[in-house]
């Protein structure tokens, strides 16, 4: 019963660094208004570099907000980046522009006011 009860937790463990290994290092943004509704159909772009964010060149990654404010970018590299959300005249400029480091291998969640 002994050798049962070990190799169900050595399976149990395998199973869980094979599921750790097989997600994708992501970030999802979120992107609400200064009433605190979400936008739809604000370009994100997140820049790795700070010269890069200012001269709003070398875009890492970009995206659209769907219809729930919400915009996802899959297999990014777990550092910080900075966001540029833009819908119209509305932006983040002033708040929110950098994002912490993320988290290699998890699903990383930001929440954006343009305004």
């Amino acid at each position: 019963m002994k050798t049962i009860a070990r190799i169900s937790v050595v399976a149990i463990v395998m199973l869980a660094l094979m599921s750790a290994q097989l997600i994708k290092t992501q970030i999802v943004v979120t992107v609400r208004n200064e009433l605190g509704n979400t936008e739809e159909g604000v370009k994100v772009q997140l820049y790795e570099t700070e010269d890069d964010y200012k001269a709003e060149k070398n875009v890492a990654f970009e995206g659209v907000t769907d219809k729930k404010g919400v915009v996802r970018f899959k297999d990014v590299k777990a550092t910080s980046y900075f966001l540029l959300a833009r819908k119209d005249d509305k932006d983040n400029f002033g708040g929110g522009e950098q994002t912490g480091k993320l988290e290699e291998g998890r699903i990383n969640k930001v929440t954006v006011i343009i305004q």
